[in-house]
């Protein structure tokens, strides 16, 4: 029987905690970030190294209806 992959927690916890450097969104939590400028960043090319691989991720996330891999993060974060 195969493994199922689990999601990389600390991956996760970057995309809820880490703000867009730079641009329109500007300081937005990277789970924040509206799919159209996603979108965007997919069309013209995601940025290279750390933030463009977690764009990437959250891009995938939402594109494909499993942000409910967040909401354990989130209550975990709020909780602060």
């Amino acid at each position: 029987m195969a493994e199922e992959a689990q999601p990389d927690s600390q991956l996760l916890l970057q995309l809820m905690t880490m703000e867009m450097p730079f641009g329109k969104y500007k300081g937005t939590l990277l789970y924040r970030l509206p799919v159209s400028y996603l979108e965007w960043f997919a069309k013209q090319g995601f940025p290279d190294g750390k933030l463009g691989m977690l764009l990437q991720t959250i891009y995938e996330i939402k594109i494909n209806g499993l942000e409910y891999l967040l909401q354990p993060l989130k209550n975990k974060i709020q909780k602060r």
